[in-house]
């Protein structure tokens, strides 16, 4: 074992480390990635050696990801690809999964058939199943190529690779190949996908640490803590799987720790910078999984975050953040007024629940003010009923004037649906058509998903189970790895994503987009304008360091009057 001084003298020695941390295709690369620049951040303090690395920005599989969505494209109808990138992923993911698993290429080309199906409720022929393996394939033989490169120039002693549901197929294909390469690598795997889709306890769990014998250990729940003991050998190395349980739920003080170290990535590829205030959220959703993967709720104050987004400012040039946090209700007041008083301008964005504070237009010019720039709502439906079962704890008139408030003093209102929740009826639907229609002017876009159902790690997950059954056939589990799991309730599946192609038709009829591209972007950034003189500044000029914008510390008091009630309608106000 070689053995390197520290400069803590609790810790005399480490055991001198190369580490290497990584994020596979596909994650849309949004923000660089959060999960391994914190984890560098709060090891290179024991001085480890460590390298991060984001894959899905590399132009060659940015490439490949495009060539295979075009093949979706053009040979789905329009009225049947509903939101195409997002029911896309699923079969990209499960796609690539069963190639690496293939043993027989008849049963492969079927069950690629099926996930088509399944999804989109069409028919691929054959020779256009076999143009998609063929970018498959290409896809791994690109990415065998680059991981050899890679291990040949860093020469990592442990590779830890953060996953989640889209990136798991390259990631296993990533360990795999490793630890074919050098069987003394530690391979070592966490992330996001522990939470919902491989859930320890659960039967899948079980099967995926069978069919994994390439990854050395497994981190579940908050990694820095864990990940650091695991590196000095302070766990029991007779286990294969790591959670809070192993050290004593000791959580991470958040105010403790570093800024996020970015410094490895080529940031004129993210559209916004990365930060956070707190860890968990103090709501519980059915659907959700972010209280049963982060536990206790967590935040910073206002004067703290303030000054690691003016760090990271000056260490980077970004002036656009998204603050990763599952909601930034229980801070935006303090954060907007830190930021008032401040010589500098940062904008940002978050996820905000559309509560009665959000509605008040004093609160929103207040944010604006403050730097407010996006506002990403989970509105869910635009029925009281769904909100009721789905336990949101808000009400349409709550919506409404959330929407309304931010959209009048310019804030980008990026909302999200979900469609078919057990107990949605056809008039429940038509109730989030018609909140749309009316809301149309003040939705900067909109983005919606079918519900979905995991068999362990919703807060609602149990009372779900004995309506459980698998989407795709059981004979196909050796190829897929992990399983889709879909309710036998009402809406059926076919129903859904029928309202789905709806949903999408409905916003185009609208006029209300749902920008993907640089090209969609900078179109739906138009319209906003156009329906908002307060509309905060392009993405395209915040993304350009040699200018400074500093609109927002000019924002009034009064200039929102006239479009305040440009919708008919009490607003309460």
């Amino acid at each position: 074992m070689i053995l390197a001084k520290t400069n803590n003298p609790k810790e005399r020695y480490i055991k001198k480390e190369k580490i290497l941390l990584m994020l596979m295709p596909y994650w849309t690369p949004l923000i660089p990635p959060m999960g391994i620049s914190c984890l560098k951040s709060f090891l290179q303090k024991y001085e480890y050696d460590i390298k991060t690395i984001d894959v899905n920005i590399i132009d060659e599989f940015r490439e490949i990801y495009k060539q295979y969505f075009d093949i979706l494209e053009k040979n789905i109808d329009g009225s049947k690809r509903g939101n195409l990138y997002n029911i896309g992923h699923d079969v990209l993911q499960n796609h690539m999964m069963a190639h690496i698993n293939n043993s027989n290429e008849e049963e492969y080309i079927t069950l690629v058939k099926v996930l088509i199906y399944k999804n989109f409720y069409c028919n691929f022929k054959k020779n256009t199943i076999e143009d998609l393996n063929g970018i498959i394939s290409n896809f791994y033989h690109r990415l065998e190529r680059y991981i050899l490169d890679l291990l040949a120039k860093e020469k990592p002693t442990t590779l830890g690779i953060s996953v989640f549901r889209g990136t798991l197929p390259a990631s296993l294909f990533t360990f795999k190949l490793v630890k074919e390469k050098n069987i003394n690598i530690r391979t070592v795997m966490g992330g996001g996908i522990f939470s919902q889709e491989i859930v320890l306890g659960t039967p899948e769990f079980d099967f995926f640490l069978e069919k994994t014998p390439y990854i050395d250990n497994i981190i579940i729940g908050e990694g820095e803590i864990l990940f650091h003991k695991l590196l000095r050998g302070e766990l029991d190395e007779s286990k294969k799987v790591y959670t809070m349980k192993d050290i004593k739920n000791e959580v991470l003080d958040i105010l403790s720790v570093d800024i996020p170290d970015f410094s490895d990535f080529h940031l004129h590829y993210y559209p916004n910078l990365a930060a956070y205030s707190s860890r968990s959220c103090p709501f519980q959703c059915n659907f959700c999984a972010e209280t049963v993967n982060w536990g206790k709720f967590r935040k910073k104050n206002a004067k703290f975050v303030v000054e690691e987004l003016v760090k990271l400012y000056k260490k980077y040039g970004s002036q656009l953040f998204l603050m990763c946090d599952s909601l930034l209700n229980p801070i935006i007041t303090e954060l907007a007024k830190e930021f008032i008083k401040t010589d500098f301008s940062l904008y940002w964005d978050c996820y905000l629940r559309a509560d009665k504070a959000v509605g008040n237009i004093k609160n929103t010019t207040l944010w604006r003010r403050g730097g407010l720039y996006r506002a990403r709502l989970g509105l869910e439906s635009g029925s009281q009923y769904v909100l009721d079962l789905i336990k949101k704890g808000v009400t349409i008139d709550q919506i409404k004037a959330a929407i309304s408030a931010l959209a009048s003093v310019g804030v980008k209102t990026s909302t999200m649906w979900i469609i078919g929740y057990p107990g949605e009826t056809e008039e429940a639907f038509q109730m989030t058509l018609d909140l749309m229609e009316e809301l149309k002017n003040d939705i900067y876009e909109a983005e919606c998903n079918h519900f979905r159902y995991f068999l362990s790690g919703q807060v609602n997950s149990d009372e779900w189970l004995n309506k459980s059954k698998q989407l795709y056939p059981a004979k196909a589990k050796n190829m897929l790895i992990t399983q889709t799991w879909i309710l036998e309730d009402e809406p059926c599946r076919e129903v859904v994503f029928k309202r789905i192609n709806r949903f999408v038709e409905h916003c185009s009829e609208l006029g209300i987009p749902n920008p993907y591209s640089m090209n969609e972007i900078y179109q739906a950034e138009e319209r906003w304008k156009k329906l908002h003189k307060n509309a905060v500044p392009s993405l395209i000029d915040l993304k350009d360091k040699d200018m400074n914008i500093d609109e927002c510390k000019n924002i009034g008091n009064l200039f929102y009057a006239e479009d305040l009630y440009r919708v008919d309608g009490d607003w309460g106000f």
